[in-house]
């Protein structure tokens, strides 16, 4: 009889120790984890207010559109890789690698467009790269016009 009085004894599981065992790891993880955060850079760029350089009639001159394509000399190219942007500058160039290149580049083009358009400079063999840049609005007198004269 005293086997059944053991048999109806409910058993009991003591949770406590698991509450414990999961807290601490909560707080394991917690503690460790690290979380990553998107940041935003704050890129100021250079401004140029020099006074306006005179064109040089012996440059080549590479535009670089808002849609990313690519003009040399106001011809516009067939597409924008960079083995026709290197023709390009080939044929405009005659094989003279010491004139000037001045790049003109689209406030709203992608970086990628100007770096690929760097690059094609550079795989040219020319070493004299110009970025054309415009005076800051802030610094024109409003209703004012920029005139160039000879």
């Amino acid at each position: 009889m005293k086997f059944k009085r053991a048999m109806r004894e409910e058993l009991a599981i003591n949770i406590t120790p698991l509450i414990d065992v999961v807290f601490l790891l909560l707080i394991f993880f917690m503690v460790t984890t690290t979380f990553s955060r998107e940041t935003r850079l704050l890129v100021n760029l250079p401004e140029a207010n020099a006074e306006a350089a005179e064109s040089n009639p012996s440059q080549i001159e590479i535009l670089v559109a808002r849609d990313g394509s690519y003009s040399i000399n106001g011809r516009v190219l067939v597409n924008s890789k960079i083995e026709t942007l290197v023709q390009g500058l080939e044929i405009e160039s005659t094989g003279d690698r010491t004139l000037p290149v001045l790049l003109i580049a689209d406030a709203e083009a992608t970086h990628q467009s100007v770096v690929t358009a760097m690059d094609a400079i550079g795989q040219s063999g020319f070493t004299r790269l110009s970025i054309a840049t415009q005076r800051p609005q802030e610094l024109d007198q409003p209703g004012s016009t920029t005139t160039n004269r000879p």
